[in-house]
């Protein structure tokens, strides 16, 4: 008899933090034991797509749901289920889109189906309807998003999250979750001097101050903001270089504002990039001034790479794990981030990886909890 098969639902299995965090999960599991499949709603290649197939994984692709007419979708759903009956449990990470193959896994009867909460959405409010494209776009987006929540847990037999804050948004505050930490292999991220010389020279920037930012090019990192107060940097310390690591749809506009800014000689854009734990050992602070979040694995892996951190205040507390992070409200004015950012600078980097493994985000225990909870819902 072979491992228990999980069918893990995600909308395409790039970088993104909910897809890194099962990696994590998928890397250190007992696959004898478990195995992982992907059911993804997107076409293409993805970044972590090989590397499920060498550990074993299935990858099936649906086709984008439509939450207006979600018909053809509930069809081709019950196809997949109706060739793959060896499912017992089902996995969703796509927050309120959950409620879509969540209602037909229960359909067939899959005893464990579990929704998953990922992000914490702030509410919308009357500046969300200022005349902007992309403003109305993403108010629409988070529009429909309060809509569907509340139909998740109809059709969750388990609640998990990221975090308190994710959790409580998508489950209401009344629910019981359980949370899954956004767990890292903290002594891969332990700084390293030889890494940051190395990574440096092969970059070409020996001798530069280095802001670091990791994260996808969407709406909700708030890059705009993270180059204006770059830009405000940079009249004050022209040795400084912007290092974003991502990529994601609003590429194209983040390079035009990078031109419109003139700061296209200082911002390195390094897209897509498997080597995370080393390229921040060589970023001297790392900036992250999101929107919205969950509960951000990239800042569990900065803190545990020593960094010193300036976030935005809209994200949960729940991350601070060291004394490393600060955090900043993105109402205050570029200048005030500035002057933090210089107050900060230049300090040692210490090794956190104990006080990572501490409060409970080390993967090596985690995986153990969660491979548990597998095999008793199986």
């Amino acid at each position: 008899m072979g491992p228990i098969r999980v069918l893990q639902i995600f909308t395409i299995m790039n970088r993104g933090g909910a897809e890194s965090m099962i990696m994590n999960y998928y890397r250190n599991i007992d696959r004898d034991k478990v195995q992982f499949d992907f059911l993804v709603h997107r076409k293409g290649n993805a970044a972590f797509d090989d590397e499920i197939k060498s550990l074993g994984g299935k990858i099936y692709i649906m086709d984008p749901i439509n939450p207006f007419f979600p018909k053809e979708y509930y069809h081709k759903l019950r196809i997949f289920f109706n060739e793959h009956k060896g499912y017992t449990i089902v996995h969703s990470h796509l927050n309120t889109f959950s409620s879509f193959p969540l209602k037909i896994a229960k359909e067939f009867n899959i005893p464990c189906r579990i929704a998953h909460a990922h992000t914490a959405f702030e509410n919308i409010k009357l500046r969300n309807f200022v005349p902007n494209k992309e403003n109305i776009t993403e108010t629409i987006k988070k529009l429909i998003k309060f809509r569907l929540r509340k139909k998740v847990s109809t059709y969750a037999t388990h609640r998990f999250s990221c975090g308190e804050k994710a959790g409580q948004w998508l489950f209401g505050k009344k629910n019981d979750f359980y949370t899954m930490n956004n767990a890292i292999d903290t002594k891969k991220f332990v700084y390293n001097p030889d890494t940051d010389t190395k990574y440096r020279k092969e970059l070409n920037l020996e001798g530069k101050v280095l802001i670091g930012h990791v994260g996808r090019l969407n709406n909700a990192k708030n890059h705009s903001y993270l180059l204006r107060i770059f830009a405000n940097i940079l009249e004050k310390r022209p040795d400084c270089i912007l290092v974003l690591v991502g990529n994601g749809e609003l590429q194209q506009a983040i390079e035009q504002e990078i031109d419109d800014l003139g700061i296209q000689d200082q911002v390195k854009m390094l897209g897509v990039r498997s080597d995370i734990s080393e390229l921040l050992q060589m970023m001297d602070i790392f900036v992250f001034p999101s929107f919205y979040e969950g509960l951000p694995v990239t800042l569990i892996e900065a803190q545990a790479a020593g960094l010193k951190i300036l976030a935005s205040d809209t994200i949960t507390q729940e991350v601070k794990l060291t004394d490393d992070i600060e955090f900043v409200s993105i109402q205050k004015s570029t200048s005030f981030w500035v002057h933090r950012i210089f107050d900060i600078l230049p300090y040692k980097k210490q090794d956190n990886s104990d006080k990572i493994a501490k409060a409970g985000y080390d993967i090596g225990s985690n995986t153990e909890k969660i491979q548990n909870f597998y095999l008793n819902n199986k």
